[in-house]
């Protein structure tokens, strides 16, 4: 039987170690209302009473209403400092700008939002001395469902390892507000947009696929594929080396 408390307590020394070696005086992490940043921000703010959340609505209506009251709940019932960056205006002078250089394809605006946010969170990290605090997850990773410079940067991970079913079992075990835990997973990249809708394939397939446990061939192959073509934001930048 997995051991919850000793892992809390294992995960969040591995942040005060970082945050030791690093020189930072405290976290900074995106609130998006969602399983990943709640179970993020619980674990910072074991580590380090100065965690803050950020929270960045930019455009969808799931932004500024069902994310934006999840993210607050769960700040105020673990005691985590919030802050928030409305990044709508921003990204549409972005827009503007870029249309005057390049014609955007619907992959380009998705991915705007994601790297202003990890812009506001540098942002607020250098000015204060704080370390950005990753939340992608192992299933995410695994077919490449996050933006690349976006919610991909950060300075340290403590649930990279998780697939998203042991997300979930964290946060019940950690009585996370149920909100959180029974909406459907959303980046809220654009109006409607689901994860799982978006992906062609449900986290628990997802996870049995990983954790190699039988699902349909269609679904192998479907995860087989989006594994391959995001094998670019899994590896290290190209640099290049003089062969001496």
């Amino acid at each position: 039987m997995r051991d919850y408390h000793k892992e809390l307590e294992d995960r969040a020394s591995f942040i005060k170690n970082i945050l030791k070696e690093s020189g930072a005086s405290g976290i900074v992490f995106g609130n998006s209302g969602g399983k990943d940043s709640c179970l993020v921000g619980i674990l910072c703010k074991m580590a380090c009473d100065n965690t803050l959340g950020i929270i960045m609505p930019c455009a969808t209506k799931r932004n500024y209403n069902e994310d934006l009251c999840d993210a607050k709940e769960f700040s105020a019932k673990y005691g985590i400092e919030t802050r928030i960056v409305d990044l709508t205006e921003v990204r549409e002078r972005e827009i503007a700008a870029l249309q005057n250089a390049t014609s955007l394809n619907q992959a380009a605006l998705a991915n705007i939002a994601p790297r202003l946010r990890m812009t506001t969170l540098y942002g607020i990290a250098g000015s204060e001395n704080r370390l950005v605090a990753g939340t992608g997850n192992r299933s995410e990773a695994y077919v490449g469902y996050f933006t690349k410079w976006g919610d991909g940067a950060h300075d340290f991970n403590p649930i990279s390892d998780l697939t998203v079913t042991e997300v979930y079992e964290f946060l019940r075990y950690l009585d996370a507000p149920s909100s959180i835990i029974e909406k459907a997973p959303s980046a809220a990249l654009f109006d409607g947009q689901t994860d799982e809708g978006e992906m062609g394939v449900t986290y628990a397939e997802l996870d049995g696929y990983i954790l190699e446990k039988d699902i349909s061939e269609d679904k192998k192959k479907r995860i087989d594929s989006l594994h391959k073509k995001s094998e670019h934001k899994r590896k290290p930048i190209a640099v290049y080396k003089m062969i001496k």
